[in-house]
């Protein structure tokens, strides 16, 4: 064996560098490959809030403050017929009220960068190609490098834990576990590129993100800090094939939608595209388990959900930042496996689906926004009243709710199922939309993440744990 470690983490996007990052500030050996060479292209370019609390817990906040992106104080949705102002921040003063729309491969790379400076060991140009295990448990990763000259070279690395940040291509759930469900409702595909000359959005808080439906899907308008606009449309995989079959090219589909939207039309009228376009698709998907023996998933090695709210990078770093205070209180003792593992999967399963139930609520268009809104103050902790609904949205999609999540306690948590009535299920199920099949499950999903049941029937608060910071990030039980 060429070398061990105690943690390795595969993949160095913004999941695998802040799980790196805030171990290696715990004193912890960590080991981060990634098979790419940075920079490198990426998507998901539009940030949440609730990421400047976690850059301000690794020490890059001020990094990132000061490298010039395009900032970003909210969105401006055109849905289904009505328009409103996603505007961050609430009635506490203290909470974020900005974010950034990022080019990736810059925001990345300095992710990465500020990792190595915080200790971790860094091998760039490393695919891990399969890991060998002692029963359920990865305990070896054999890896080679990239390059031409060396990819026959094949090494192994040891490790007692293993922190999988290796995004869609999921190392440890497509060649292992084999144990990623895809949503049926979310079989969509988003076709995008860049545009140079585009107008500033004339509506909308400062640098907002434009989400746009059309008849047959929706667009994304982001700004970037470099004079571009990314616009991207999304559609459902079915309309595209049945669009494609009658012979229309991927052009031709882009710019006839782009045609059927006012707002992003009127951006571009100017505009000039000024790169080929991009497609992706069956991005939608979540593991069955995002933990196991020696093991956590983060990011969207665990699941991805859609564009529509940009909840990518918030996933990947809120996942990251369970991981890792479940991870360094396991390594002092403080938490038994069980119980790290049991909090991780918890945490990170409900931020997960409270917003698959949000946007699949938004994706039955003929809703209204006041149906989002309330179905917000339902999937949260916070005290809105009946006529400030919209905060607890904002809330919500602004990732500032999950980071409260991480910190409540027993008590609190209690509130989200108080909540929750026979309503939810007075609707048969059969008679329901594929959309709303969708939200109704994730809803009932949700509720049961929170084991709240379980936990007082049986008397288990004391064992109920939340995340701290300070003095050193980790876990606590509930009541200490």
């Amino acid at each position: 064996m060429d070398r061990s470690t105690q943690v390795l983490v595969i993949g160095g996007g913004p999941a695998g560098s802040t799980a790196a990052a805030l171990l290696a500030r715990e004193g912890i050996n960590v080991t981060l490959m990634e098979k790419a060479v940075f920079p490198r292209y990426h998507i998901g370019e539009s940030l949440l809030p609730s990421c400047l609390t976690i850059l301000d817990l690794l020490g890059a906040k001020e990094k990132v403050d000061e490298y010039g992106f395009q900032l970003k104080r909210g969105g401006y949705a055109d849905w289904g017929g009505e328009t409103w102002d996603i505007t961050f921040g609430g009635l506490n003063e203290s909470e974020e009220n900005y974010s950034y729309h990022v080019l990736r491969a810059d925001f990345d790379q300095l992710l990465l960068e500020h990792a190595k400076s915080q200790g971790v060991t860094v091998l760039e140009g490393a695919e891990v190609k399969q890991l060998k295990f002692d029963g359920a448990r990865p305990q070896t990763a054999i890896w080679s490098p990239t390059s031409q000259d060396d990819r026959a070279q094949t090494r192994e690395i040891g490790f007692d834990f293993l922190i999988d940040a290796s995004g869609r291509a999921g190392v440890m759930t497509t060649r292992h576990l084999r144990a990623r469900r895809y949503h049926a409702v979310f079989k969509n595909i988003a076709v995008w590129g860049y545009w140079d000359g585009a107008k500033k959005l004339p509506v909308g808080p400062e640098g907002a993100i434009a989400i746009c439906s059309v008849p047959d899907g929706w667009f994304w308008g982001i700004p970037l800090h470099d004079g571009k606009l990314s616009v991207g449309l999304v559609t459902h995989k079915e309309i595209f094939q049945v669009k494609r079959q009658k012979g229309a090219s991927y052009e031709r589909i882009y710019r006839e939608a782009i045609d059927e939207c006012p707002v992003i039309t009127d951006l571009l009228a100017s505009a000039e595209q000024v790169t080929p376009l991009r497609i992706e698709q069956d991005y939608s998907y979540t593991a069955e388990r995002f933990t196991g023996p020696g093991y956590f998933l983060v990011g969207d090695a665990a699941c991805f959900l859609d564009p529509l709210l940009s909840t990518g990078v918030h996933l990947a770093m809120y996942s990251a930042t369970l991981a890792a205070a479940s991870l360094a209180s396991l390594l002092r003792g403080e938490v038994t496996e069980q119980e790290a593992e049991n909090h991780y999967e918890q945490r990170y399963r409900q931020a997960y689906l409270r917003l698959l139930v949000i946007v699949s609520s938004m994706y039955q268009r003929y809703r209204g926004k006041e149906s989002y809104f309330w179905e917000a103050q339902r999937l949260t902790l916070n005290d809105c009243s009946p006529t400030d609904l919209k905060q607890a949205f904002v809330n919500i999609v602004s990732g500032i709710e999950d980071l409260r999540d991480a910190q409540a306690t027993l008590d609190r948590t209690m509130e989200i199922v108080s909540k929750m009535d026979a309503r939810d299920t007075a609707k048969s199920f059969d008679s329901m939309s594929s959309e709303e099949r969708e939200a109704m499950q994730a809803r009932m999903q949700f509720m049961e993440s929170t084991t709240m049941g379980d936990l007082v029937s049986h008397s288990k608060a004391a064992k109920r744990h939340y995340l701290v910071t300070k003095p050193r990030l980790g876990l606590v039980h509930h009541g200490s």
